[in-house]
């Protein structure tokens, strides 16, 4: 008969940090990214968005 040993490891609380701030990194870049496009440049990105998807938006 053999014995098994399973060694668990968890994830260290940094990586889970690192991957907030990045999350919130993006997040605020495609805020400002956004917000310094023009309104029809936006919306024509977004109509095609929706038309590629199948989205009914008119």
């Amino acid at each position: 008969m053999s014995e098994q040993t399973t060694t668990r490891s968890e994830a260290p609380a940094a990586s889970a940090t690192g991957a907030v701030l990045l999350a919130a990194l993006m997040g605020i870049g495609l805020i400002v990214l956004g917000g310094h496009v023009q309104a029809d440049a936006l919306h024509d990105a977004a109509h095609d968005v929706r038309h590629a998807t199948g989205f009914p938006c008119h």
